[in-house]
């Protein structure tokens, strides 16, 4: 039996409407708001009638729990508003701005510059749903997936600085060139970057005399034993982080791009929770806390 709607009260006040473990955090949603594009009076398209906070957590509920979009709990704006503002967020920019945002401040929180200096590459497949056309989809051999493959590149901390999603059967240094491509459009200053084994050959000359960019191979001293490996460990941590939400578990998106767009989302409620976590205290107990030691003095 689903959560049930919201009720009035005798003095005609709303009850307050239940909240899933999902839903963000006033100090969460204030690090995201203060990011997200004001509405100019009288700009292009209708005003929006329901909170951006709940079309937010509505993207967020979808992405944790990977369910479809007509299938979102009443509690939040209807799907095709929610789905609007997904596909337009990506669209227009504001996507990327929100999460490029919040991964600065977590890099500036941890002590690091903004700007990163290296890099670490990896692929995952992962199956994919029958509203997956075959066009962007592929068979991976090796893992024997149905589905897409998602290139990825993180800092040194695990926080998202490239994806590109392919088709499963794309190789892993084919899909490397575009990844790559996009890694150092965005962060010029990046001139390392580890990768694993599937990248030998010939990338590595290719990105350093293209993108004068240098692959360093990380290899297994023992190939048939398990080992945490040097710099690779950092971006199957971020694998896990992603895993963790559903809908990027398994693919269910039309577009590729969408399925990026899922991949940012996640870590966007990881960094904003991260964030919100170490924010100082709320001003009002700071202020209620000096009155009582003025008082007292």
């Amino acid at each position: 039996m689903g959560p049930a709607r919201a009720q009035t009260t005798r003095g005609g006040w709303p009850e307050p409407v239940r909240r899933y473990p999902c839903d963000l955090a006033d100090q969460e949603w204030a690090l995201i708001a203060a990011l997200l594009p004001a509405r100019r009076p009288g700009g292009p398209g209708r005003p929006l009638v329901h909170p951006r906070r709940r079309i937010v957590e509505a993207i967020l509920y979808v992405d944790r729990t990977g369910c479809a979009w007509r299938y979102l709990p009443s509690e939040y704006p209807p799907w095709r508003t929610v789905y609007g503002c997904f596909a337009a967020w990506r669209a227009n920019g504001t996507l990327d701005r929100v999460h490029d945002a919040l991964r600065d401040q977590v890099r500036a929180a941890a002590g690091r510059s903004p700007a990163p200096s290296a890099a670490v590459i990896d692929s995952q497949s992962v199956r994919a749903a029958d509203t997956v056309a075959r066009p962007s989809r592929g068979w991976d051999n090796a893992k024997k997936v149905n589905g897409r493959k998602r290139h990825i590149a993180v800092d040194v901390l695990g926080l998202l600085l490239a994806v590109v999603v392919t088709p499963a059967s794309v190789q892993d240094r084919d899909g490397a060139r575009p990844l790559l491509w996009r890694l150092r459009a965005g962060h010029r200053g990046i001139r390392l970057a580890w990768a694993d084994a599937g990248y030998a050959g010939k990338l590595a000359a290719w990105a350093a005399g293209t993108l004068h960019l240098a692959i360093e191979i990380v290899r297994k001293r023992d190939p048939h034993a398990f080992e945490v490996l040097p710099r690779r460990w950092v971006v199957e941590r971020t694998f896990a982080w992603i895993s963790k939400h559903r809908r990027c578990v398994r693919d269910y998106e039309r577009l590729p791009e969408h399925h990026e767009a899922m991949i940012k989302w996640a870590m966007i409620a990881l960094m904003a929770r991260r964030l919100a976590r170490h924010a100082p205290a709320a001003q009002p107990a700071r202020a209620a806390l000096a009155v009582t030691l003025a008082a007292a003095a």
